[in-house]
């Protein structure tokens, strides 16, 4: 496939049950919340989940998580100066600051989609270090929930001996928050223009779809056990032209996630939440479910 020749627009609902999506670790690591109560996933956070899905759908990750390394390579810098295509136009005669980019867009697909910054000292003071910026053309914004969170703090101990020693340890103590129910949203968008300058393509945004979809797959913690977090719907707008023929403001405003409930035992979202989506003239709407 050819490089992306048209603007692409989504959204994501998902949902989190006696969860943490997102710990806050300035906060005691109690999820995230703004001023209003509402939940919140970082961009970070969930750029970090979509790498992690195209990993393994069996990708080339530049950015890849100390928990999920697939290579021998203990950090970025290592992985960078490990590719050879990459590495010829680092330094030397040949370096070149436009045409490391694209090496580096063309070896990894993170990197061609939410660009990255490559800030490397020199090996040796005769030698110019490495300062390359790359725009990536898939934006996503921050997650929030659609109402206020309630969160759940527990008290845990640890009652077990790390070390052999001759006394028994005394308990250690600590604190596990929960989300105890959430639906969240959000949104992004995928610029043909940036497009174009890391050469990402249709293929790449069908792979970014299907990394939406299937999101919170492999992604288990003690914070976050199977089955707690699942996407309910990703909605994807595709433009017929590289401008698009609405704002991407306009577009995800046409989502609409209102509350149609307000008691019950079991919270879920279909008995608790409508979702509509207003049409737009000429823009088509796909719909999918999370798997």
């Amino acid at each position: 496939m050819g490089t992306l020749d048209h603007k692409i627009d989504f959204a994501v609902v998902f949902s989190v049950k006696n969860a943490n999506p997102n710990g806050d670790p300035l906060n005691g690591n109690r999820p995230r919340e703004n001023y209003e109560g509402r939940g919140e996933v970082s961009d970070v956070c969930l750029k970090r989940k979509i790498r992690n899905r195209l990993q393994d759908m069996g990708e080339s990750i530049l950015v890849q998580s100390d928990d999920r390394r697939n290579d021998a390579y203990l950090s970025i810098k290592d992985r960078v100066d490990a590719n050879k295509e990459v590495q010829e136009f680092a330094s030397g005669k040949k370096q070149n600051s436009e045409l490391f980019a694209r090496a580096a867009c063309e070896a990894w697909i993170d990197v061609r989609s939410f660009g990255q910054v490559f800030a490397f000292s020199a090996k040796d003071k005769e030698a110019k270090g490495v300062s390359v910026g790359v725009r990536g053309p898939v934006s996503i914004h921050t997650a929030f929930s659609v109402d206020p969170i309630d969160i759940t703090s527990t008290q845990i101990t640890k009652s077990v001996n790390s070390e052999t020693s001759g006394k028994k340890g005394s308990d250690t103590m600590g604190m596990k928050h929960r989300v105890d129910f959430g639906v969240y949203v959000f949104y992004g968008s995928i610029n043909t223009q940036l497009a174009e300058r890391t050469g990402f393509t249709n293929e790449d945004a069908d792979k970014i779809r299907q990394a939406l979809i299937t999101l919170f797959e492999n992604d288990t913690s003690s914070a976050r056990p199977d089955g707690s977090m699942e996407v309910h719907r990703v909605y994807w707008w595709e433009h017929s032209s590289k401008l698009g023929q609405y704002s991407s403001a306009k577009v995800h405003r046409s989502l609409k996630v209102n509350r149609k409930k307000t008691s019950g035992a079991e919270k879920s979202v279909e008995d608790w939440y409508e979702i509509t989506v207003e049409s737009l003239d000429g823009l088509a709407c796909q719909e999918y479910a999370g798997i």
